[in-house]
């Protein structure tokens, strides 16, 4: 391990002036907490520990060296606050005599969560886990280390702290896809808000912060994660159950935070006034099914929200069998959420409700009227059909479900992300086709067979075309060719070429590609096809007279 000796353990850069890194100014010289791993430790003979990123109520995470990929990564230990402790000179977890017995759980639920997630890599917005393992009488999650900055701090770098519509819906909707196999793998995160949805360097959002289930309520002998605003009512109250409702609740107020530019209220406060105001210039700017959508998401008790991360997203999608089934169920009072206008408006009409009454009851009767006398009329003619009246016999045509054609391509949908959605895989069948592209992303959607919002029978084949990501292609060699020959050969390798004539005193060819630093990028470069490739061509002789001079010397 001789070659982390002279590293830095918080950026593992070499260290050239002293303890003090030059590249990120840690001082490697700094004592740790007794409770920490001693930086340098090494876990299953692989994992270099360097300095503490976070202590979490469940677990630390460090900053770690993988020896064999040689590649930073994070490496989250499992040790609850105040439940446990190191003795000095040993790696070794010593859990206090009360929660030894609980401890074997958390070990169980830790296992359980990690391994789960690390199954579920493929997915867009999850951070990949590289390793789940037992070492120092706890457990170890190694995942790989991104850069990345905060929704939160994303957000406070915008105008007025939000953002758009159709931002933050590239933003979120690729996230729910990842949220949704979550829950049918058993995992609530109980714990999303502005500051573990990040935005990565390779332009995907992801979410961190997944803690064992135990930190999630405030009913739990561990210390309760709780963020106001994000945290909803069933996790202070066990009255109501922890569900994926939960993530719903939470991911909803990103939203709202995201598009509004405030915290939502605290989801206790809320109980008793449950009222999410919207000043009316925001909006305005906000589709009016995102503010119903919202308003679902947001319901204060579990049982009246939106239950299901495919029917939230059909929601945000204004898709219109899930809007229509949204607004059959005749929500409460807070089943949206209401803006300054709606709220005069809905006192005008209150006051005018008394005076309508009386009115309201005389076409009530009438209805109920024509209602009876319809239902008469139907009883007599299908007696009539009894009794021999029509003695045709008729077979009930079979019915095909209807479903309408999702947007595949703007949402930034991986082919991980549709593979692993249960509800689309059951209402279309779905292809897959590939081309490169200079443009999208290896990996994302960006063509559908079926344009978005047709209604078509459910099981209607759709073709999605993914993008192969840029095709690349070595430069070729064409110092020394002729200018014709070069500029078949470069355009048959997939370039653009630009032709720049250099001088020539007689000793080259004309018209022949500069042997000798001749192309820019050199021969042997990858570089994307369609990308221009300079070389330079020798011109023709070029010959000149100078005029005979004759020195005198001065006397």
């Amino acid at each position: 391990m001789n070659l982390i000796d002279n590293l830095c353990m918080n950026c593992f850069e070499q260290l050239t002036e002293g303890s003090v890194c030059s590249h990120c100014g840690f001082d490697n010289d700094t004592v740790s907490d007794m409770l920490f791993l001693p930086r340098k430790t090494v876990l299953n003979q692989r994992y270099v520990v360097g300095n503490v990123i976070s202590q979490e109520s469940d677990a630390i995470t460090y900053v770690g060296f993988d020896t064999q990929s040689k590649r930073l990564v994070t490496i989250r230990e499992l040790l609850p606050k105040n439940i446990g402790n190191r003795l000095e000179g040993n790696s070794d977890v010593h859990i206090r005599e009360r929660y030894k017995k609980s401890f074997v759980d958390y070990k169980r639920s830790f296992i359980k969560l990690w391994k789960t997630l690390r199954s579920m890599n493929k997915l867009s917005a999850v951070i990949p886990v590289i390793e789940v393992f037992e070492e120092n009488q706890t457990v170890y999650a190694v995942c790989e280390k991104m850069d990345y900055i905060t929704l939160r701090d994303f957000l406070i770098k915008n105008d007025e702290n939000i953002i758009d519509w159709e931002q933050a819906r590239l933003m979120f909707m690729p996230v729910l896809t990842t949220l949704e196999n979550l829950h049918s793998n058993g995992i609530v995160h109980g714990g999303i808000n502005p500051d573990n949805l990040v935005l990565c360097a390779d332009g995907k959002v992801r979410l961190l912060g997944f803690c064992i289930s135990e930190c999630n309520s405030a009913q739990s002998e561990l210390e309760f994660n709780e963020n106001s605003g994000y945290t909803a009512l069933e996790q202070y109250d066990n009255v109501h159950k922890i569900c994926p409702a939960t993530d719903i609740y939470a991911f909803s107020a990103c939203i709202y935070r995201a598009l509004v530019g405030t915290n939502p209220p605290n989801a206790v406060e809320r109980e008793t006034n449950d009222k999410l105001m919207i000043p009316n210039r925001i909006a305005e700017t906000i589709p009016a099914h995102v503010i119903k959508a919202l308003g679902a998401g947001l319901q204060i008790y579990p049982e009246k929200r939106i239950q299901q991360v495919y029917d939230f997203r059909e929601l945000l999608n204004a898709a219109p069998s899930v809007v229509a089934k949204a607004e059959g169920a005749k929500p409460e009072k807070a089943d949206y959420v209401e803006t300054e206008e709606e709220h005069i408006r809905s006192q005008e009409k209150q006051a005018q409700k008394a005076e309508k009454s009386g009115k309201g009851k005389v076409v009530a009767i009438v209805v109920i009227i024509v209602a009876i006398v319809a239902a008469l009329a139907v009883y007599v003619i299908g007696f009539t059909d009894l009794l021999g009246g029509n003695t045709e016999t008729t077979t009930a045509p079979v019915s095909v479900a209807q479903v309408q054609v999702p947007d595949f391509c703007t949402a930034g949908y991986t082919e991980s992300d549709v593979q692993n959605s249960g509800s689309w895989n059951k209402q279309f069948k779905i292809t897959f086709a590939y081309e490169f592209s200079k443009d999208i992303a290896e990996g994302v959607v960006f063509k559908q067979s079926v344009a978005k919002g047709e209604t078509v029978n459910e099981g209607t084949e759709i073709t999605l075309t993914v993008s192969k990501g840029i095709e690349m292609a070595t430069v070729p060699d064409v110092g020394g060719l002729t200018k014709d020959e070069a500029v078949t050969k470069l355009t048959e390798a997939g370039f653009a070429i630009k032709i720049v004539s250099v001088y020539n005193l007689g000793e080259y060819t004309p018209d022949t590609v500069r042997k000798l630093n001749g192309m820019v990028p050199a021969a042997g470069t990858e570089l994307a096809k369609g990308d221009e490739v300079i070389i330079e061509v020798y011109g023709e002789v070029e010959t000149t007279t100078e005029a005979a001079t004759e020195a005198v010397a001065e006397n």
